[in-house]
């Protein structure tokens, strides 16, 4: 398993028109023609495919796959949550050989398509809720509480007020993940150096906290980073894909005064006018997994069993530190990456429900 890098490789689209809601669906094939019938198709929740965060790094493994496995590529952009079912159906009538949709908002249209369709292999991101296994379905997860554990406790040793804060986009489990280890390694590292450290805008005990309300808006973010921003916090967590952009403008806005992690991707390459307030972001490789899952199906060995990326596996961690490099002590790092092993080593448990 490797370690998801960032960016997104810029496409050209061959419209495929559809009927209905939603975007068009395109078409694309590499250089190679090894799998060229094999149509390997994916569907964006209403983040779209450009939205710095998860939907673009979900993409960028369908891209991987067909530069490596010379697969043809076709896709759906959803504009809002009422594009999903027309989206998959579209992606089904395009004879798709694996579909992947991206988000846990997309779980309802998947379970129908799939149940529809034994013959087409799906494999959903962010989402393994399913009352029971789907036998051509494959839940591609993440325990980002792990990763965002991290996150905190960094957040912690940095801030200069003794307040950090988080907001989510959603209070659904895969924002809440976050929003709980990142409170968790705050609250550790208070164990850790007899300090007080405090996050407002989520308490992972009440389950009560921030939210944008929607994924999209970059003003809500902006407010809600304002928030924060006013009761102290210095660090901020947006958790809220493109919405969580209004929480960097906040931050760059600030002169210095503020600063953030990102959450899904590298920021520092996906949202790149923002690194110099990224002390780091808490990465999910599901530019890796959706690759694997595309391979697994064009060879035959597609299976439905969950796949959880972890720190062990590489499959979520801390970004580099990029602008932060020289600013962060070399002891809180060592601290850190003491911290990983122990996380992975069981030495240090993340107590979050919302753990896959």
């Amino acid at each position: 398993m490797k370690k998801y890098v960032g960016g997104l490789a810029a496409v050209s689209a061959i419209a495929l028109t559809i009927a209905g809601c939603g975007s068009k669906p395109a078409e694309e094939s590499s250089g190679s023609t090894a799998n060229k019938d094999f149509n390997a198709c994916m569907v964006s929740d209403s983040g779209g495919f450009d939205d710095k965060s998860f939907n673009q790094t979900s993409y960028k493994g369908l891209q991987d796959a067909v530069k490596d496995l010379g697969v043809t590529e076709k896709k759906a952009e959803s504009k809002s949550d009422n594009d999903y079912p027309t989206n998959m159906n579209a992606m089904v009538a395009a004879k798709c050989n694996i579909i992947v949709p991206v988000g846990f908002k997309l779980a309802d249209a998947t379970e129908k398509a799939a149940k529809a369709n034994s013959g087409i292999k799906f494999a959903i991101v962010d989402y393994n809720g399913f009352k029971a296994p789907i036998a051509n379905v494959k839940p591609l997860v993440f325990n980002t509480a792990q990763s965002s554990f991290l996150a905190g406790y960094l957040a912690a040793g940095m801030s200069q007020s003794g307040k950090v804060g988080t907001f989510g986009g959603a209070q659904i489990p895969t924002v809440t993940i976050f929003m709980d280890g990142f409170a968790e390694g705050v609250a550790y590292y208070n164990k850790q150096k007899s300090k007080n450290v405090t996050v407002v805008g989520w308490d992972a005990t009440t389950q009560k906290g921030l939210f944008t309300g929607d994924f999209e808006s970059t003003s809500k973010g902006q407010q809600n980073a304002q928030n924060l921003i006013t009761q102290g916090a210095d660090i901020i967590f947006p958790v809220a894909g493109p919405a969580g952009i209004g929480g960097l403008q906040a931050a760059k806005a600030s002169g210095g005064k503020v600063n953030a992690i990102w959450v899904d991707t590298d920021g520092c390459v996906s949202a790149a006018d923002y690194c110099s307030v990224l002390l780091t972001s808490v990465f999910k490789g599901m530019d890796v997994a959706v690759e694997d899952a595309i391979k697994a199906a064009v060879e035959n060995k597609f299976s439905n069993e969950e796949y959880v990326g972890t720190l062990a596996n590489n499959g979520t961690g801390l970004s580099p530190y990029h602008d932060w490099d020289s600013k962060i002590p070399a002891e809180l790092k060592s601290e850190i990456d003491q911290l990983k092993k122990d996380l992975i080593d069981g030495k240090v448990t993340v107590a979050s429900k919302a753990q896959p």
